[in-house]
């Protein structure tokens, strides 16, 4: 498993019965986690210090409950700044575990010693883009959601990166992947970290099970001759390491390169154990 670590605002203090309690800076959330499947007798006092709660419902969804807890913050790791705000479905704007993929990629970056194009799919609120704009590349940022890739340059702004070669596009990731194709554009490096099902600005239905090896098929065309790495994240459950790393090595068997898979997670500090979340697939060059 490959474990974010390296983080000092936040950690994963506490699991129990389908819950997480978890410290971003000097807050405490408690938020739900499908992989919590244990209870503990929840000894840790942040249980009961909580600053929100977001409480599931039997019907699907749920709402947040706050304690004291401003409308937004931010939380640092290395040299980036990201701004918290918990909104709808328990999400609060980050993936901490990403952490350790954002390192890997700023490694391969700093060492190509050549410039490099990267192209970050489904890119959220920015995690990877600042990532590999601070190690020195030129990044494409593609998200369908307006106020995600609005999020993501405030983080960029708070990162001390908005002077940085971002381009910041709202644009449906499969319909955007086709036009770069017909444009003759490349990039060195694909991150891709697709949601399981979702829905582009106009109505596009993704459902990951079926539309993600098409488009790792599609992203293919739009690698360099000297590709850096391909990176690929899963929150399906359904989508083991395994699959990725047969999928990526199916793909791109025309290059030179390596392949693995692993699962991601974060430490949790009262067990000193590791909680999933997720997995990843990585191929880069030889």
């Amino acid at each position: 498993m490959w474990v974010a670590d390296q983080w000092k605002d936040y950690e994963i203090l506490d699991t129990s019965g389908g819950e997480k309690l978890e410290r971003w800076d000097r807050y405490l959330l408690v938020r739900p986690d499908p992989q919590v499947i244990w209870k503990t007798d929840k000894k840790h006092p942040g249980w009961k210090k909580k600053n929100g709660h977001y409480h599931r419902s039997s019907k699907g969804g749920g709402e947040w409950e706050f304690f004291n807890l401003p409308e937004q913050w931010s939380v640092h790791y290395r040299e980036l700044t990201f701004q918290l705000k918990p909104f709808s479905f328990k999400h609060t704007g980050l993936f901490p575990e990403q952490a350790v993929n954002w390192d890997w990629c700023a490694e391969k970056i700093k060492n190509a010693g050549r410039p490099v194009k990267v192209l970050n799919l489904f890119a959220y609120t920015g995690g990877a883009t600042l990532a590999a704009a601070a190690a020195g590349a030129q990044v494409t940022h593609v998200d369908a959601s307006k106020g995600m890739v609005n999020w993501a340059k405030e983080n960029a702004a708070s990162s001390g990166l908005s002077d940085r070669p971002i381009r910041w596009l709202v644009d449906d990731c499969v319909k955007f992947v086709e036009r770069e194709i017909r444009r003759g554009n490349h990039y060195d490096a694909i991150i891709m970290d697709p949601p399981s099902y979702g829905r582009g600005p106009k109505g596009e239905i993704w459902k990951i099970e079926e539309s993600i090896f098409p488009f790792v098929q599609l992203c293919e065309k739009l690698l360099s001759d000297d590709p850096l790495f391909f990176l690929i994240n899963s929150y399906t459950t359904g989508l083991a390491p395994a699959v990725l790393t047969y999928m990526l090595s199916t793909v791109l068997k025309g290059y030179k390169g390596q392949v693995e898979s692993q699962e991601i997670g974060i430490p949790v500090t009262s067990s000193g154990l590791v909680l999933p979340c997720g997995a990843s697939g990585r191929w880069w060059k030889e």
